[in-house]
């Protein structure tokens, strides 16, 4: 363990909460070097909604390697890339009449975002972005510029510009209509608020705390973007490709964003990739106008084609992650009742759940004694105070019963039989 604590950056975080050598990965596990097992409810942070080392995944991406296939490319034409423009088109964008140009922006999500934020601009004229409370959007200046999180933008060391944060669905408890801000101050020309290019929204807030908007929400805020010529972002890099169920999470409320940001599990097997859709007449690019050396790394084209035709030729997988979720909703609200005065809230939508806690070292102190008993979970939250389960989609009935006791066992042992 020395060498991590001498010679890699004081930034790192996660390794702090699970203070472990990590060695091996199957499915909906992880093994250390002692060989001990945990059960893995964090899926690296939503980039492996497939599980670790997914063997149909792993086949298709070791034969591409073993014959040679090109692994760097850049935006050359490659048959990898074809064979994932391709199935992408077929599988996700025509089923649901979806029409959309695939940018590859660089190998992250914040990548995604960064494009999207300046083709806005680009396509609208305008500086101003609008962006909501307790939204996550990445660390680069430009995602974080839009990002809620205090600790997160103070790391920027600059002011951050030229983005309006409003109240995301609920963060006034019901006490206003929805919008009444946002809609007052466009109306009024002496609000002080630049006519923005675009919104960019969540529709479910990982980071901020698994916020899920509701679908009235959701088309409202479609709607208001569509009457005032704003253009609609949807970051979907953590709840997509299957989180919440549907493979983007804005399906349920039937609403088309202008622009969708893909990252974490398009790339399938855990490797970098990200896209950013836009609809075609948005397409005003200038050849290498918007570029990167990690846009085209084929092993996670050959990854994400095996995933589509794999899980999304039909509804199994969606329909297992809505199940396995409403059984993560009801123990859930069981470990509520079992402590009433703890004051515990049940959150979420699909298998992005959470247990939101009275603090934050509540929240952190039930995540360290879930991992003491073999289950890996992070907290979310402006202060850390939910307990986060985004297990892989592909976990088993099993695996997740005993991830969901363990939880239950943790949350007992924190709090006490209340």
């Amino acid at each position: 363990m020395s060498v991590f604590e001498t010679l890699e950056s004081e930034v790192r975080s996660y390794s702090r909460g699970w203070p472990v050598v990590f060695d091996r990965a199957v499915g909906s596990h992880l093994y250390d070097e002692s060989g001990k097992s945990y059960v893995d409810f964090f899926a690296g942070a939503g980039a492996l909604n497939y599980g670790h080392n997914n063997p149909v995944l792993k086949q298709a991406v070791v034969d591409y390697i073993m014959r040679d296939g090109v692994t760097h490319a850049l935006d050359m034409n490659t048959a990898a890339k074809r064979d994932f423009l391709e199935t992408f088109r077929d599988v996700v964008l025509a089923p649901r009449e979806l029409d959309y140009k695939v940018m590859f922006p660089g190998p992250a999500g914040a990548n995604a975002v960064e494009a999207a934020l300046k083709l806005a601009r680009k396509v609208t004229g305008r500086e101003s972005i609008v962006n909501f409370t307790n939204a996550f959007h990445g660390m680069t200046l430009g995602a974080l510029s839009v990002t809620g999180n205090s600790m997160k933008r103070g790391g920027a060391g600059i002011p951050l510009v030229h983005a309006t944060p409003m109240p995301f669905d609920n963060y006034l408890d019901g006490q206003v209509p929805d919008f009444l801000w946002f809609e007052r101050l466009l109306a009024d020309s002496g609000s002080g608020l630049n006519e923005p290019a675009a919104v960019i929204v969540e529709t479910v807030q990982g980071e901020g705390g698994i916020n899920a908007a509701r679908v009235q929400w959701l088309r409202a805020l479609a709607d208001l973007c569509k009457r005032h010529g704003i253009l609609l972002i949807v970051d979907d890099v953590q709840m997509g490709c299957g989180r919440t169920g549907p493979f983007f999470s804005f399906e349920v409320a039937g609403i088309t964003p202008d622009i969708v940001c893909l990252s974490k599990s398009i790339g399938a097997f855990g490797f970098p990739m990200a896209l950013t859709l836009m609809r075609p007449e948005l397409d005003i690019w200038e050849p290498g106008e918007h570029n990167g050396t990690f846009r085209g790394v084929s092993p996670a084209f050959v990854a994400a084609t095996e995933a589509l035709r794999t899980y999304w030729t039909d509804d199994t997988l969606e329909k297992g992650t809505l199940a396995k979720g409403e059984q993560v909703e009801r123990v859930m609200h069981g470990i509520a009742d079992a402590h009433p005065t703890a004051g515990l809230k049940v959150k979420g939508r699909g298998l992005a759940r959470g247990l939101r806690f009275a603090d934050g070292a509540t929240a952190g102190a039930v995540c360290h004694a879930a991992f003491e008993r073999g289950l890996v979970m992070e907290t979310s939250g402006p202060d850390g105070e939910v307990a986060k389960v985004m297990p892989p989609l592909t976990i088993t009935d099993d695996e997740l019963d005993q991830g969901l006791g363990v939880l239950t066992e943790s949350v007992a042992a924190t709090l006490g039989r209340s």
